[in-house]
């Protein structure tokens, strides 16, 4: 579900998911992340495409996106694309995209 409303998220945008420099994900499960990311990108992603903060942090709920965008997004240049997304219970689902201006 996750994947399907990220693809839609950025069709509405007119973005191809190979303009996306980094996708940070709700920091649930590994498998699930990359999973998603794979489903999104096309391929497995790397690190610096799906960056991962549960080995430090463990699964911190809703928070685990904004905490690895906190610990991942200096190195973007202007002009890179991304992705916030984040699930939960009841089949809910949100995202944001990011471009880095300056």
């Amino acid at each position: 579900m996750a994947s399907q409303h990220i693809l839609e998220h950025l069709s509405e945008k007119s973005i191809v998911p190979g303009d996306l420099k980094r996708l940070w994900l709700h920091q649930a499960n590994i498998h699930m992340n990359q999973a998603i990311a794979k489903n999104v990108l096309g391929h497995d992603p790397d690190t610096d495409e799906l960056p991962l903060v549960l080995e430090r942090y463990g699964n911190t709920g809703a928070s685990g996106v904004m905490i690895a965008f906190h610990r991942h997004h200096e190195d973007l240049n202007p002009g890179d694309l991304g992705v916030l997304c984040s699930f939960g219970a009841g089949y809910t689902v949100g995202s944001v995209l990011l471009e880095k201006l300056s």
